[in-house]
């Protein structure tokens, strides 16, 4: 009863005119799927709100609901939509169907760093056509968003040293995109959220994991996966914030101003973070015993001819149903290149 009267009271304040909000504190709830202490909640969130809330002198401050509290991943969008919370975790992967285009920054051997794939990302979906064509119909607005460093093949029996070692492997994946590289190398996709891939992988119902470096460690798969691939990029994930568009509309200016301000702050530096804590955990996991495994030269020139192909198959699938994405892939591309990434 007391959360129902609190939502209320949260609901009733968004409704007041903008001047009555300015000479009140303003409470706004935060939500997503991460598990307590998750490192892009330490190096990307927490820091933002903090920033915030500093930034308005405490006028603005934030309820946190993390670890699935009020919904699971796949479910972030609607519950943002609907106001049940007033920012949540919407990866573009986990809402496919509503955010196709966002996909673009998940293709494989686009970029090698976090901060290369992040700042053309933020562009496009703060300035360009995903802000028009994927967060505007969805009635959401991009806060933060890092998009994470190149996914590796992460496996608990063998390792990977060459293409017929894909062959017939089951791989989580967050699905699009990525189903679409793996198909490729000719392994097998199963689609699922990270919170979901431990309890699989322990069955013994996949192989291993198309997976993110730190995420390996904050989901405790570094208890099952024996092995890494090296020296190809599988593809990317995007962990974005949004705040629903409504909430936004009716926010003070000065506390826009804060929040923009923090944003365009937060997003360098948390994607530097990000590429230099996967220095630390590579030693950490290399020290749990796990291998790394260099692909041979042969065997990257190999796949990465295969992928390349990938991005106009996802390009020209999505053109066929009427969306733009040879036009987002050409932007992302643009953005991509004059950032110098490689």
């Amino acid at each position: 009863m007391k959360k129902t009267l609190g939502w209320a009271a949260a609901a009733f304040a968004l409704a007041l005119p903008v001047s009555t909000l300015q000479a009140q504190a303003l409470e706004l709830k935060v939500a997503d799927s991460f598990p307590a202490g998750h490192y892009l909640v330490r190096l990307m969130l927490k820091p933002w709100m903090d920033d915030v809330t500093k930034r308005t002198n405490g006028g603005v401050t934030f309820t946190y609901y993390p670890n699935q509290q009020i919904g699971k991943a796949a479910d972030m969008l609607r519950l943002t939509q609907s106001g049940v919370v007033d920012i949540g975790y919407i990866a573009p992967s986990y809402v496919s169907d509503k955010m196709p285009l966002s996909e673009v920054a998940q293709l494989p051997g686009a970029f090698a760093t976090s901060c290369q794939g992040t700042l053309a990302y933020w562009k496009i979906a703060r300035e360009g056509l995903l802000a028009k064509q994927e967060y505007a119909p969805n009635k959401i607005k991009l806060l933060m968003a890092v998009v994470l460093p190149p996914y590796q093949v992460w496996t608990v029996k063998s390792k990977v040293e060459s293409i017929k070692d894909m062959q017939g492997l089951k791989l989580r994946t967050t699905g699009g995109a990525q189903d679409l590289t793996l198909r490729a190398l000719n392994a097998v996709p199963v689609r699922m959220a990270a919170p979901d891939a431990y309890e699989s992988l322990s069955r013994g119902t996949m192989d291993g994991l198309l997976f993110p470096l730190d995420s390996v460690v904050s989901y405790g798969l570094d208890k099952l996966v024996k092995h890494a691939t090296e020296g190809v990029s599988f593809g990317s994930f995007i962990v974005a914030y949004s705040i629903n568009q409504s909430v936004w509309d009716k926010l003070p200016e000065d506390v826009k101003k804060a929040m923009d301000e923090a944003s365009e702050a937060i997003t360098p530096k948390a994607c530097a973070d990000v590429d230099k804590e996967g220095e630390v955990t590579t030693k950490h996991l290399k020290d749990q015993g796990i291998s790394f495994d260099p692909l041979p030269d042969a065997t990257r020139a190999e796949m990465k001819d295969k992928l390349k192909g990938v991005s106009q198959e996802w390009a020209g699938g999505l053109d066929s149903r009427g969306k733009q994405a040879s036009a987002a892939l050409k932007e992302f591309e643009g953005l991509l290149a004059a950032g110098g990434a490689k």
